[in-house]
């Protein structure tokens, strides 16, 4: 809608996970590093932890990116408010690349059990290692469903994990862990995704306008400075200001971001509440 007015070959702030618009944030590639030594080194569990639109996914999907394709399947679990019955089957399910032969894949945990068992095996045979991701897992509470979490790291070939179980999650999952040791401790790597500091709001916000083709910087050094403090540093908000005053500039014909501009479309735009 205002990409010709504002000469961009995209939106530079739409809420997708494209890899191309990957920011290598401080805290960020250290997570990815890590991430990827326990991958790499067919450890059994790792956690990957951060507030609510800290970039999480999209370290996830940065981490496949880097990896070889040597690790595989690759299985992305965004809804894990599932029975233990039905998280089991639906990681079988997927692990597999099939539904139970009998086309009920919710027969019970033994059988998906099995099923993983059996292709896990097959698969370290064939030299892969499957990767498990298991998203916003801080809303699992059920002490059943963590213990059979905890359990699917027993699974080994030749004495190493047979596959990598990569918990993302908000930090709400960190006391859910200390009431779980025996799952805290399987997790050979945590990571914690922090907010960003204000120079890498800054970088951040230029990196994905420069990928977006801008020729020059949009906002003024005021109204980065004022995005940082409403967004707390967290991408996902920098991400929703950034495109909403653009889009308010664009309306206003301004020739670039004001902290004011900013401050009003918060106002009026993102922190709406009921009179």
């Amino acid at each position: 809608m205002y990409e010709q007015y504002w000469q961009l070959s995209e939106k530079p702030f739409d809420g997708g996970s494209c890899d191309r618009f990957y920011y290598p944030g401080q805290s960020h590639q250290a997570a990815l590093l890590k991430l990827r030594y326990a991958v790499e080194n067919h450890r059994g569990g790792a956690l990957l932890s951060g507030p609510a639109g800290s970039g999480k996914t999209l370290a996830a999907r940065m981490l496949r990116s880097v990896l070889g394709e040597n690790f595989s399947p690759w299985v992305h679990l965004v809804f894990p408010q599932m029975s233990t019955s039905e998280l089991l089957a639906y990681l079988a399910d997927e692990l597999c690349g099939t539904v139970a032969d009998d086309g009920h894949s919710c027969d019970g945990p033994e059988r998906s059990v099995r099923r993983m068992e059996r292709f896990l095996a097959e698969n370290c045979r064939r030299g892969q290692h499957a990767v498990v991701i298991i998203d916003e897992a801080h809303l699992i509470h059920s002490p059943h469903t963590l213990e059979a979490i905890r359990l699917l790291l027993n699974f080994e070939f030749d004495g190493r994990a047979a596959m990598t179980l990569l918990l993302c999650a908000q930090p709400a999952i960190l006391p859910i862990l200390q009431r779980t040791p025996q799952l805290e401790e399987r997790l050979a790597v945590k990571c914690l995704l922090r907010a960003f500091s204000p120079q890498e709001t800054a970088e951040y916000i230029e990196h994905r306008l420069r990928v977006s083709g801008a020729k020059r910087m949009l906002f003024e050094p005021e109204a980065v400075n004022t995005i940082h403090v409403l967004a707390n540093g967290i991408a996902r908000r920098i991400n929703r200001l950034c495109d909403l005053a653009l889009l308010i500039g664009f309306a206003e014909q301004q020739q670039t971001i004001s902290a004011e501009l900013v401050e009003a479309v918060h106002q009026e735009l993102v922190s709406v509440v009921p009179e």
